[in-house]
């Protein structure tokens, strides 16, 4: 069910260095396209960084899980910038991300093998120690 209005859209990559935290995200996915987020899978590329850009003007750039471990244990930053023109310009690379990425639909996500599903919900397991 839809949340709310706000346009949420997720890149995140095809494929990880690290499965069990690769099918621990994607385990959060069919929650995630219910509540209306979209969910891009950018192909050939294996993303580390994070960014958010909020209303054309506030943009966040780093390395920063959105986690305990990344808060307290690793060694990560990121950075906040407001202005139009650096939002302007992180807007027209996440276009360009999602130009080589694959969208995923609930509907196909519903769909998916029972091994997916399997290795997703044993990665979810273990996903607070990820």
């Amino acid at each position: 069910m839809r949340q709310s209005d706000v346009d949420v859209r997720l890149i995140l990559p095809s494929h990880s260095d690290s499965a069990s935290a690769f099918y621990a995200g994607r385990s959060h996915y069919e929650d995630l396209l219910e509540a209306g987020v979209k969910i891009y899978e950018r192909r050939g590329a294996l993303l580390h960084a994070k960014t958010a850009i909020v209303d054309g003007v506030w943009s966040c750039v780093g390395s920063s899980n959105l986690d305990w471990r990344s808060a307290l244990d690793n060694d990560e930053i990121n950075a906040v910038m407001l202005g139009r023109t650096f939002a302007r310009q992180m807007e027209a690379a996440f276009t360009e991300d999602m130009a080589g990425s694959d969208e995923i639909d609930v509907a196909s996500w519903k769909h998916r093998s029972l091994l997916l599903r399997l290795k997703e919900w044993t990665a979810r397991l273990w996903g607070q120690l990820l």
